[in-house]
């Protein structure tokens, strides 16, 4: 099959592509989180470099989050109107699984945290065991940087550490002695990728929030003026 992946969980947005051959481009769009436009021209450059048409998608899988809010917005409208436009099947992945995956193609193996920076001070972790696949051993959750060092710091064992959460609180997981990181500022899309080609397509995806998005937060936390 002919597969499109879209990631927008992150200020970077990203598209990979691949081919029914085999044939994989991938591009990171450093856009200044313009993702609606980034989005479409790099999808259009990459079908071109592989000799594609958008007619010619059988599936396109999306990163449903949890990420930034409006970026995956973004992301997951273009991905449902892709796909019902083109008649394409539909498949959602979650940012922190695209993170498990791509550390795991790099030869990561043993425990590793997944860590999207989700600004306010805290964290999208999900704890996944790599050794011959990928298994998830947590739910996703929202946290500080500190909480899931402190958490680690307690139990004492080798971990990894990997997303752009890591980048943001860099000083903080350095302090442990046991725990290494892997760099990964964006999602792997070869992960989605791959991922995507083996997931049971969906009428709709639904994204991963796990918290209310920063206007509404800042709204319903405002002191009224007295």
């Amino acid at each position: 099959m002919n597969i499109v992946a879209i990631e927008t969980a992150t200020p970077a947005c990203a598209v990979g592509v691949r081919t029914a051959k085999g044939v994989e481009v991938s591009r990171v769009v450093n856009d200044g989180r313009r993702h609606t436009e980034g989005l479409a021209l790099a999808m259009g450059v990459l079908l071109d470099e592989v000799g594609l048409t958008p007619r010619d998608v059988t599936r396109v899988v999306v990163d449903r989050g949890p990420g930034l809010f409006t970026g995956l917005r973004v992301g997951i409208a273009t991905a449902i109107a892709f796909s019902q436009g083109l008649g394409a099947e539909l498949v959602g992945v979650t940012s922190l699984e695209m993170l498990a995956h791509g550390a795991f193609d790099g030869g990561i193996r043993g425990a590793l945290v997944s860590c999207v920076d989700g600004r306010r001070g805290e964290i999208f972790t999900q704890t996944f065991e790599l050794d011959d696949n990928v298994r998830a051993v947590s739910e996703p959750r929202v946290a500080t940087a500190g909480d899931v060092a402190d958490h680690w710091l307690r139990h004492g064992e080798p971990v990894v550490f990997t997303g752009d959460g890591v980048d943001r609180y860099a000083s903080v997981f350095d302090s442990l002695a046991h725990a290494t990181t892997f760099a990964q500022s964006v999602p792997s899309v070869h992960a989605a990728l791959s991922l995507g080609a083996e997931g049971q397509p969906t009428d709709v995806v639904t994204p991963l929030y796990l918290r209310e998005a920063d206007a509404v937060a800042n709204f319903t936390t405002r002191q009224r003026p007295s």
